[in-house]
């Protein structure tokens, strides 16, 4: 099959488990982030909202796409993300914003998961023949 061509959409998004772990991970943030300084409002914690909430959009969005390309590269946006959300702990942790140490090694593990399962996502979805 030739890149860009349309196939039937790739996948029901709630049948993934990678949509469900990421979608997770999207509500632990915001508890998290709730706890941050007051003026990180409109710096670090909006900057990780943002993040993390994208990553299971951009599978919900993969998910409705027909070609297999977009599907997979909305896979690798979502991966993108995660590594992105795993920088921003790195800098609030070295800022000191993170009020438990517990707290920020959970949220790094599942946002680790979520890398992981959308990577063997990414390498088992192979372009249709």
């Amino acid at each position: 099959m030739s890149k860009g061509v349309k196939v039937r959409q790739m996948s029901d998004y709630q049948q993934l488990k990678v949509f469900h772990l990421a979608d997770d991970l999207a509500l632990e943030i915001y508890h998290l982030t709730q706890h941050f300084p007051n003026y990180e409002m409109h710096g670090l914690i909006s900057q990780m909202r943002r993040t993390t909430v994208s990553i299971p959009s951009k599978i919900v969005e993969g998910c409705s796409r027909e070609s297999f390309n977009a599907y997979r590269r909305f896979t690798e946006i979502a991966q993108g993300s995660c590594r992105e959300l795993q920088y921003q702990f790195s800098l609030a942790s070295r800022l000191n914003d993170v009020p438990s140490l517990l707290l920020r090694n959970a949220c790094e593990a599942h946002s680790a998961e979520v890398e992981r399962v959308l990577s063997a996502l990414y390498r088992s979805r192979r372009s249709p023949s």
